[in-house]
Formats: C-alpha cells, structure tokens, sequence
C-alpha cells in the first residue's frame, strides 16, 4: 500500500473574475472546489494508476469532510487524523492576473500528533509512505522526521516530496526518492539550474547526501534521473500545455507506482516523464489511458553511457 501523508492539506477555491477590480464590487464568471495538497493529488493519481492508495493526514470541520467526500467520490481511500477546527481554504482569483490567498491551517494539538504518528508505526515493509507538502506552525519543526523514523522502523519505503531547508532537513533519513524541479535544485545551492548536465551533478549532491533516488523535473526540456549507479535524460514529449498544476505529483505516483510494481529505477522514470506529461497535456490529472498513450513518446538514453556527464 501508497500511504501520502499530507500534514497540511486545503481546499483549493478557485475563482475567475473578467478584469478584476480592487477595492471594488466583483462578480464571478466561474468558481470550482478542488481537494487540494500535494499527497491527496498523488493518491488521485495512484487510483487512476490502478495502484493500491490510503491519504493519511489531518482534516478537519466542514472543509476536511468536503475534502473526505471528494476522495471518496474517486474511490480514494482515507484514514484522516480528525482535528478541531477546520481544514484550511486556499483562494486562487484569475483574472488579468492571478493572485494567491492561502489560509490559515488549523491549530493541530500534541494528541492529534501522536494519533499520525500511531499510525504510520503500523506500516510494514511492504508499505511506502509519501510525505509532501508543507508543516502546519503548530507542529515540531522536526515532526515529517519523526513519521519517517517510524515508518523506517517497520521497513516502509519513505518518499519525500517538499523543497527548500524542510528537503535538506530529511536528506539524512535516506528517503528512497525526492523530485525537486530544477527551480527547487537550483534554489538549494544557491545556483541557477539550465541544463540537463547542471542537474545532474547537482543531483549527485542529494544523493551524497542521502537520497537513493533524484529526479529533477525541467518542464518542456525534460526530466533527469540520478542515482548512485547511473544517470538518465528524459526527453519531453510533444503536446499542448494546458495545466501544469499536478504535474510534478503525477511523477511522484507515477514512479512509486511503478517501482512498487517491480520496475526499475530507470524504467519507472520513463512512466513518471510520461505521467508528468499527460497531465500537462490535461484539463485535470492525467488518467491511466493517457499516461499510456503519451508513454510511447518518450525516450530515455543514460547519460554517462551517451558521455554526457
């Protein structure tokens, strides 16, 4: 089983206002409600993937049960740690810009904490657990490490999925794979990431320092796979761009999906490229038909073998 545990999920409430006004009267010309969070987008994706899934985290008030029913309505299954107070609401108006409101999480108490943490010891070694996205203020600094430790003692397999400090933080509890965009990894040593060859050595730094597995995501230019054996280019498929929010969650499934399906590194690589495409290609995330057909348009060559790094 995929468990993603997201400690802070939203409700994404995005509106659409035809030149938007400040400080003035507006009316919307559309409004839609997503259950949002980076792991509850991964266990979409799983779903669609035909993958084993449970989203794990905390929720809350009349907004996690909107979140709850919209997993349910896919046929996601849940074990949410319930909290007081409610989940929180992200408001995202497009207009002849966008602009972002993101609200505050909800106060999450010392049991609640232990609740999650009771509940990740319970994973076996046949399990993975998925932690992506932020920490809510009201938690320890140190609280992803903590479900990690007790996932890792039972033998589950660890994927962390955030950027910045909170990604250099949990390097050294050697998560099985982490995927910065080449912005994140660029950002993390305080340098700017162009090319394929760039990543790469850059991406053999997160695995000095603990990560087995690194893909660096690079939108239109493609994709880079690192680990300790071998190196590999992705290409990016052709296609037209509609949505790339998601895109970098459907890597993420799309490549434990596939590893716990008894791939390889670099052949689940080629279906994550694959995923991150098709839902770029989408209005949504992607679907298991879509990923499939974008699939055989991707290439992959290692790197070392082409004397590219």
């Amino acid at each position: 089983m995929i468990y993603t545990c997201t400690l802070n999920p939203a409700i994404d409430y995005v509106i659409r206002v035809d030149q938007f006004q400040a400080g003035g009267l507006n009316r919307s010309e559309s409004a839609d409600m997503y259950a949002g969070g980076k792991g509850i987008n991964v266990s979409r994706v799983l779903k669609r993937l035909e993958s084993d899934t449970c989203a794990i985290g905390f929720a809350g008030g009349f907004t996690g049960e909107f979140i709850k029913s919209e997993l349910d309505r896919e046929g996601v299954s849940h074990r949410f740690t319930p909290v007081e107070g409610a989940t929180r609401i992200n408001v995202k108006l497009k207009s002849n810009s966008e602009t972002e409101i993101n609200g505050p999480s909800p106060l999450i108490s010392d049991e609640n904490a232990k609740q999650l943490v009771q509940l990740t010891s319970e994973l076996t070694d046949r399990d993975w657990l998925h932690i992506g996205g932020s920490v809510p203020s009201s938690l320890p600094a140190d609280y992803a490490g903590t479900l990690i430790d007790a996932a890792r003692a039972k033998g589950a397999r660890v994927v962390v999925d955030t950027s910045g400090a909170a990604l250099k933080a949990l390097l050294p509890y050697k998560p099985f794979f982490v995927k910065p965009n080449h912005h994140e990894l660029g950002e993390l040593f305080d340098t700017k990431v162009e090319t394929k060859e760039q990543a790469a050595s850059i991406a053999k730094k997160l695995v000095d320092e603990g990560a087995q597995n690194v893909i660096v995501s690079m939108g239109g230019d493609g994709a880079v796979l690192v680990h300790k054996e071998a190196v590999y280019f992705a290409s990016s498929p052709k296609g037209t761009v509609k949505n790339t929010v998601g895109s970098g969650d459907s890597m993420v499934a799309a490549f434990m999906a596939k590893i716990d399906a008894g791939l390889a590194p670099h052949e689940a690589f080629r279906w994550a490229v694959a995923a991150g495409s098709a839902t770029a290609f989408s209005d949504d995330l992607c679907t298991k038909e879509e990923v499939e057909d974008v699939y055989s348009r991707v290439t992959i060559v290692e790197a070392e073998q082409e004397g590219l790094v």
